[in-house]
């Protein structure tokens, strides 16, 4: 099978915030639920992605001056993942000072999918992916919502290599 290589520029989150993602996790996995707590790669971490894409190229210094940059988690969101299966994820509030770190980001940057571009994107922190469609509503009750949280840090990850590189910010936790 033919490996795609995919790039994505992440914005990764203090402690306190990666923890509280990290239980919503947990909370799934001991309920018998699709979590990305399976998940034990040490690149695998709580983050939003700001851009994604297989040529993805970062030009100039990037907005990384705008870090730590409160957010808000508001609700969830469920997308498609294939014929009857889902991600769940935390949707994160639109607030000026994210899209202005999104929109300077894009500025300096080729190679995006059309879904991460500035007025296409949806700011969100994936929970669990390949949840069977009967599944999102309970999911959905073992999440505590309403939480606001702290971006201290941007990285790079690459699929290939498997490899992450900070970007600016401060360096996420070491787990």
């Amino acid at each position: 099978m033919h490996d795609v290589r995919m790039r994505s520029i992440e914005l990764v989150f203090d402690d306190s915030t990666d923890s509280l993602v990290r239980a919503d996790w947990t909370r799934l996995e001991a309920a018998g639920l699709p979590s990305l707590a399976a998940h034990t790669s040490p690149s695998n971490s709580p983050h939003i992605t700001l851009a994604a894409g297989v040529d993805l190229q970062a030009g100039g210094e990037g907005p990384w001056q705008a870090l730590p940059i409160d957010i808000a988690f508001s609700g969830a969101v469920v997308f498609p993942a294939g014929t009857g299966k889902y991600v769940l994820a935390r949707s994160v509030l639109l607030t000026a000072p994210l899209l202005d770190l999104h929109r300077h980001l894009h500025q300096g940057l080729s190679g995006a999918l059309p879904l991460t571009l500035p007025g296409a994107w949806t700011p969100h922190v994936t929970i669990a992916r390949r949840l069977p469609g009967h599944q999102p509503g309970a999911a959905m009750d073992l999440l505590d919502l309403r939480i606001e949280g702290r971006c201290t840090a941007a990285r790079l990850w690459d699929s290939s290599t498997k490899a992450v590189t900070l970007l600016g910010g401060l360096p996420e936790r070491q787990t």
